[in-house]
C-alpha cells in the first residue's frame, strides 16, 4: 500500500470511490456500512490537491482510500462548514479556544469497501494526521448521527472526542476533535 498526497492523475479514482460511497447513491442497507455526505466536483478536488489537502492510499495505482483536510477558509464554500465555522470560537479543547488558525476540518474519509477491516483506516488517518500536524494542532470534524460505523471507528479506533452536537439541514451531528500531535495507538 502506498500513502501519498493526491495529484491530478488521481482525480478520476477519487471520483469513482466517492460515487460508490456517497450517501445519495446508497440504499438504506448500504448506508449501514458507512458513507460520505459531501460530494466534490473535479474543480473542488483540484483546488484541494493544490492546497495539499487530499491524502490517498493506492493499491497498485488504484485509489482505495482518501482523506480530505483543509483550512476553514477552504471549507466555508459549503453551507454546512460555514455553519460549523460560525460557532467554532465558542468551543474549547484542552483549554484552548478553537480558531481558524489552530484547527482545520478533517474529512470526509472514504475507504473502498473491499479494504475495510484491514487496518487501512488507521494507516490513512495517521498519514493525514502527521502531514496536517505540520500546519495545525487541532483536528475538527463532524459525523452524522445515523452514520454509526463512522462514529464507532473514529471514537473507538482513533480516539476522537465529541466536543459538541448540532443540527443542520434537518440532520443531527456529532462534532469531534483530536490533538494532531498524538499518534493513534496501534
Amino acid at each position: 500500500m502506498e500513502y501519498t498526497l493526491a495529484t491530478e492523475e488521481n482525480i478520476d479514482g477519487i471520483l469513482e470511490l466517492q460515487a460508490k460511497n456517497l450517501v445519495t447513491n446508497l440504499n438504506d442497507d448500504e448506508k449501514e456500512d458507512g458513507f460520505v455526505t459531501t460530494p466534490f466536483s473535479i474543480d473542488q478536488i483540484r483546488d484541494l490537491i493544490e492546497l495539499q489537502g487530499v491524502f490517498i492510499a493506492l493499491d497498485d495505482k488504484k485509489v482505495v482510500s482518501y482523506v480530505m483536510c483543509a483550512s476553514w477558509q477552504y471549507w466555508i464554500q459549503w453551507p454546512m462548514f460555514e455553519y460549523m465555522a460560525s460557532f467554532l470560537d465558542t468551543l474549547e479543547y484542552k483549554g484552548k479556544k478553537l480558531t481558524f488558525e489552530n484547527s482545520y476540518q478533517y474529512g470526509p474519509i472514504c475507504i473502498d469497501k473491499e479494504y475495510r477491516g484491514t487496518g487501512l483506516f488507521k494507516d490513512i488517518f495517521e498519514f493525514a494526521r502527521k502531514e496536517m500536524n505540520k500546519r495545525y494542532p487541532i483536528l475538527v470534524t463532524f459525523i452524522n448521527k445515523i452514520n454509526k460505523r463512522s462514529y464507532e471507528a473514529h471514537v473507538r479506533k482513533l480516539g476522537l472526542e465529541v466536543i459538541t452536537e448540532f443540527e443542520f439541514n434537518n440532520n443531527n451531528f456529532y462534532e469531534l476533535v483530536y490533538d494532531t500531535s498524538k499518534a493513534v495507538a496501534q
